[in-house]
């Protein structure tokens, strides 16, 4: 007994030193949808920031597949170092309902570092798209066979089209997945589909362009960059105040005192003066919080798209 008291005590100090020395070496952050979406540039926007407050390079990678499973999935395997983190949309939650076999469960196997930012969804339309509103994208799919684009299957705005679409309107109009906000924006632009739905970053410089006319947006309310588009609340659909975040998160069993640090290199981070103007910009609102606030948070959420994807009937595509 004695023995294993003496064990177990030297496994805690050892535990001690490495969070206190913590960071020794750089620090991966994988990202897991393609460059130019909200998850890339949320990431690519915190990475010197956490550089700077915790003295270590911060290498953001792109690990792009099954809706972000593959990066997740990693992660998820990775030591619980500190050293692999994830950058993840809201798909996060949505993915252990919507595929039969996500690779991780988001109770267990991963810890919620902090949901740094969030945006509305945006329903849009290619600018020669004859619909200028949304109650004339409306009967635009009830009169013909129709596409929409998303981000990917299982993306927040991908469950918003859907709901909106087939639970409300019962059209019959087909989901075209892309591989990320920014071949989606570009599919769009090219009329191929010349509707979608994406969270506001991604195809704001276009809206603001005219080359995209955004429809609704899902916030509660209007977004300060496009203040004459609709809420969908506004519009009647009630209950759709949808979201898409951007968290970041480490391997289940990463020590306390790693943790708290990351944390608050993300909250010092989101509330330096140049990253808010930023966020502002990008149509992002600031949501970072303290660790217990962000746990509760990410519970919340997997509960509600899972209740979304149900209802829905998504699956993976």
């Amino acid at each position: 007994m004695k023995r294993f008291i003496t064990a177990y005590a030297l496994l805690l100090a050892a535990a001690g030193a490495q969070a206190q020395s913590y960071p020794a070496k750089p620090i991966h952050l994988l990202v897991a949808f393609p460059p130019g979406g909200p998850v890339d540039i949320i990431a690519r926007l915190m990475a010197p920031k956490i550089s700077d407050t915790l003295g270590q390079p911060v290498v953001v990678e792109n690990k792009v597949g099954a809706s972000g499973n593959v990066a997740t999935t990693e992660v998820a395997k990775s030591g619980p170092d500190g050293y692999t983190l994830l950058a993840h949309s809201s798909a996060y939650a949505v993915n252990p309902t919507l595929f039969p076999n996500a690779g991780y469960d988001p109770s267990r196997d991963l810890l919620p570092i902090a949901v740094v930012a969030r945006q509305a969804n945006i329903v849009l339309v290619n600018s020669s798209f004859p619909a200028r509103t949304l109650d004339e994208l409306k009967s635009a799919m009830t009169k013909g066979k129709l596409a929409f684009a998303s981000p990917g299957a299982g993306t927040t705005p991908h469950l918003t089209a859907e709901n909106l679409f087939h639970v409300r309107w019962h059209a019959d109009v087909t989901h075209v997945p892309f591989k990320g906000a920014g071949p989606a924006v570009a599919g769009l632009l090219a009329g191929e589909p010349p509707i979608g739905c994406m969270a506001g970053s991604g195809p704001m410089s276009q809206i603001k362009a005219g080359k995209l006319r955004a429809l609704a947006v899902s916030s509660a309310q209007r977004l300060p960059q496009l203040p004459d588009v609709p809420t969908l609340d506004e519009l009647g659909y009630r209950g759709m105040e949808d979201y898409t975040w951007v968290g970041v998160f480490a391997p289940a069993g990463t020590p306390r005192d790693i943790t708290r640090k990351l944390n608050d290199a993300l909250l010092k981070a989101v509330a330096s003066q140049d990253v808010r103007a930023r966020l502002d910009a990008l149509a992002f609102d600031a949501t970072a919080a303290p660790l217990a606030q962000t746990a509760e948070y990410v519970r919340a959420e997997v509960a509600k798209w899972a209740k979304v994807v149900r209802e829905t009937g998504a699956r993976p595509e």
